[in-house]
């Protein structure tokens, strides 16, 4: 059976003789080059056809995650698995949105480390067991967007925010130091926009949507 072959793309040479030493003590594995950054990742992978980049995300130049789109993008028979530090959302669904099948955290045991390079080589997705928690928790209850009424003005927002907070017509001119005509014609507006006949519908989409704290 052929080797894996091996790219191993991180900017600290203690990192990288680590992962070297770790894969050769392993049977099936070849490193066949090395990179500092993600230029010569994705210079490494276009020359050597690797079945794998094990890539950090945070180097100089170009980083991990651009590396990570350019490798897809130029060898897309070449899996990519992170193996970094970081475990933020964004960091994690930007290398996920990049292409990177698999996510590791440095400090990953052998074994695991071993079994994530052949899932992502044989065409799985892998992820270390808290960052896949997040991963699925995103998916089954993904977060309520910023603007849930993008049909409606800043201005429009604002009031839409206060009727369903309960205040009247009059309160919300006065705390807006507008005219009540004008509140009025932003609500008949809201109302417009999003389809509602009464106030006491636009309360109940308002509130849905997360308005109504103040």
């Amino acid at each position: 059976m052929e080797p894996i072959r091996v790219v191993l793309a991180d900017d600290h040479p203690v990192v990288r003789s680590g992962l070297r030493a770790l894969l050769e003590s392993l049977p099936g594995y070849e490193v066949v080059a090395e990179a500092t950054d993600g230029e010569e990742a994705v210079r490494e992978t276009q020359l050597n056809t690797p079945d794998v980049v094990l890539i950090d995300i945070r180097m100089p130049g170009l980083d991990g995650i651009e590396a990570t789109r350019r490798v897809r993008a130029a060898v897309p028979g070449t899996a990519v698995l992170v193996l970094t530090m970081f475990d933020d959302d964004d960091t994690v669904f930007a290398a996920m949105r990049a292409g990177a099948q698999g996510y590791l955290l440095k400090g990953a045991e052998q074994e695991e480390i071993d079994r994530a390079i052949r899932a992502v080589v044989a065409g799985e997705a892998i992820f270390s067991p808290g960052v896949a928690q997040r991963v699925l928790g995103y998916f089954a209850a993904p977060p309520a967007s910023a603007d849930p009424f993008p049909e409606l003005t800043a201005r429009e927002r604002e009031v839409l925010n206060l009727v369903a907070a309960g205040r009247r017509n009059q309160a919300i001119a006065d705390e807006l130091f507008l005219s009540p005509k004008t509140i009025a014609n932003h609500i008949s507006s809201i109302f417009v926009k999003l389809a509602v006949a009464d106030r006491s519908a636009a309360i109940v989409r308002a509130r849905q949507g997360g308005l109504g704290g103040s």
